[in-house]
């Protein structure tokens, strides 16, 4: 299946593993790249409105979020995991990504997948997320 990845925190992939996740389209993909673009903007803006309700950053800046692959039928796979496996959000938060990524028009059927490796850390953290945190 050829797809559009967004992953390891740049526009083009990278080396570092940490920070929120960003655009790296699959070679082959059938989505135009100016439409790709877009799909994805609006996914991660979409992203950004989900705040873990115990911590004041969205869950994307939080480097929560690992991976959104997009199919050609534009299909979304989310990777995503929590800031512990006994998150107390963790049966809402899942719901609630896939809630914020559906709502995008143009984006078909989307799962949500929680992962534990890599744990999650606060070196994941944006600077936006730092800032807001008051975790430097």
């Amino acid at each position: 299946m050829d797809e559009a990845r967004i992953k390891d925190g740049e526009q083009t992939p990278r080396e570092d593993p940490t920070g929120p996740t960003a655009v790296a389209a699959v070679p082959g993909s059938s989505i135009p790249p100016e439409e790709l673009e877009q799909l994805t903007a609006d996914i991660v803006g979409a992203l950004k409105t989900v705040y873990d309700p115990e911590i004041p950053s969205d869950i994307y800046e939080l480097g929560l979020i690992y991976k959104i692959d997009i199919a050609d039928d534009r299909a979304v796979a989310i990777e995503m995991t929590l800031t512990t496996p006994n998150c107390p959000s963790a049966q809402e938060l899942p719901t609630m990504v896939e809630n914020a990524a559906a709502s995008v028009p143009g984006v078909g059927e989307v799962k949500v997948n929680i992962v534990w490796d890599p744990p999650w850390d606060p070196s994941r953290m944006s600077d936006e997320a730092r800032a807001i945190l008051n975790m430097w």
